[in-house]
């Protein structure tokens, strides 16, 4: 039986010397590295951003919608450690989906990929600029000089070489964890249930002190929710400059949400049930208001300022490998995947970084956010329909690791990251659609230019054209 190929009939075959200057460093990262790299990336999440989700639902609506992107979370990574031990390539889940679901599908979820990494950073630069102003750092009060300085710094970093990156990165994460563990002992003392439930309900339908703004706060909380979590799925990402990625891709995704979820509850629970939800809900610095003055707020404060710098710095690796796969390929600009002679993607780590050092200057560290959850719902669809896609149509393809509950378990993952999606537009409207509309940019430029000029010996288009072969031969 025959069967119409997947890769585009007029890919290019590349110069003799194309990959060669378009090649990262392997064998950099083992399991416990990448571990650290996937806990790096959310780390933030549990220092500031969250909190906003308690204006959308109250702790009630946040608390639930948390326990529903938990499980979510806990079920696509379990089915992208299946895809990455199948096909460990830098392009992640653009990888995945470009097998499945073909040169369209594989470039949708690259875009939606991008967005979600190009625009993180710049929500978490304004929260850096919040805990760097409380703490009255350099007599900085203007954030956009903040904003500079980090984006200048970590990504002359990353140009240095991503060995050097990931270890700096691993021990700004290990402290931020410490960090988080001293926030936890100070404000036992001050938990209060009564703090949890102190917004006052409003009418909305099934409005109560445990959920103030009703039934439909549970789901505008959701993108709040994700930010918990949000970039975890990045691990896969460091796949060609992993040790044995077949084996240590999916332990290190599997092994950092597992901590996720730990610092997720303890974070949700004692900064609502310290400082209280009315207060917390819109603070730029929750953990260190919820302590107040005092000797923990000051620790927690400059660790917390480590936390943030942690994901700010490796999700800038994230967005170069993503930037790196997709334009190596030929999706977008070949320039941007040339690397440099420590093999870091130059152009793939300062372009994006100018878009979102112009973004962050908006200060709206909420819209930001949001515009980020949307690219990553989105994406989480597509992946997800890709384990399903190629659990039916290739049973027979190597599958080192194996998803437990198999489609099952991705589904379930599927239909709450279509409710995410749909939940981005419930907290904001013209975010939402911001990011629809550059969406459908990247979408039409693939349609009337890229789409001919792929280029066939990338290692993204080297898997579908095996998938093809196989297929056509069977």
């Amino acid at each position: 039986m025959t069967s119409t190929p997947t890769s585009a009939p007029s890919a290019a075959p590349p110069a003799s010397d194309y990959l060669d200057k378009r090649r990262l460093k392997t064998g950099t990262a083992g399991w416990l590295l990448l571990a650290g790299l996937g806990i790096s990336y959310v780390i933030s999440g549990d220092y500031s951003g969250w909190n906003f989700g308690l204006g959308q639902g109250g702790f009630g609506g946040l608390a639930i919608a948390a326990v529903v992107i938990a499980a979510m979370y806990i079920a696509m990574v379990l089915g992208m450690a299946e895809l990455s031990s199948s096909m460990p390539a830098a392009g992640g889940g653009y990888t995945f989906a470009r097998r499945a679901l073909g040169p369209w599908g594989g470039f949708a979820t690259g875009t939606a990929v991008l967005i979600e990494y190009a625009i993180a950073p710049a929500a978490i630069a304004t929260f850096i600029g919040s805990y760097v102003e409380s703490l009255g750092l350099f007599g900085i009060t203007d954030g956009w000089m903040v904003y500079l300085a980090v984006y200048a710094i970590f990504i002359g970093i990353h140009i240095a070489g991503v060995g050097e990156a990931l270890r700096v990165m691993f021990v700004i994460t290990a402290i931020a964890l410490v960090g988080l563990l001293i926030f936890g002992f100070a404000a036992l003392g001050d938990f209060s249930w009564a703090n949890l439930t102190n917004i006052a309900p409003t009418d909305a339908a099934g409005a109560s002190a445990f959920l103030p703004h009703g039934y439909l706060g549970i789901w505008a909380a959701i993108p709040f929710a994700i930010w918990f979590f949000l970039a975890v799925e990045g691990v896969p990402l460091a796949a060609e400059e992993a040790k044995d990625p077949a084996r240590n891709v999916p332990r290190g995704i599997i092994a950092a949400i597992s901590v996720l979820v730990m610092t997720c509850a303890l974070v949700l629970f004692l900064v609502t049930g310290t400082g209280g939800a009315a207060a917390m809900q819109e603070s730029g610095n929750p953990l260190v208001e919820a302590l107040g003055n005092g000797l923990a707020s000051t620790v927690v404060n400059y660790i917390g300022l480590a936390g943030l710098i942690a994901s700010f710095f490796s999700i800038i690796y994230a967005y170069s490998r993503q930037l790196f796969a997709l334009s190596r390929a030929g999706y977008l600009p070949k320039s941007l995947s040339v690397t440099n002679s420590r093999k870091s993607p130059t152009m793939a780590l300062i372009v994006p970084g100018i878009v979102g050092f112009v973004l962050s200057l908006t200060g709206q560290g909420a819209m930001l956010l949001n515009m980020a959850v949307f690219g990553a719902a989105l994406s989480y669809v597509l992946m997800m329909v890709s384990h399903i896609v190629l659990r039916v149509r290739e049973p027979e393809m190597a599958r080192p690791y194996r998803t437990p509950g198999g489609i099952v378990t991705t589904g379930f993952a599927l239909v709450i990251a279509v409710l995410a999606v749909i939940a981005t537009f419930l907290v904001d409207i013209k975010a939402a659609v911001g990011c629809v509309i550059v969406f459908a940019g990247f979408m039409a430029y693939f349609g009337f230019y890229s789409r001919k000029r792929l280029v066939f010996a990338s290692a993204d288009e080297e898997f579908a054209a095996i998938a093809d072969a196989e297929e056509t031969l069977s």
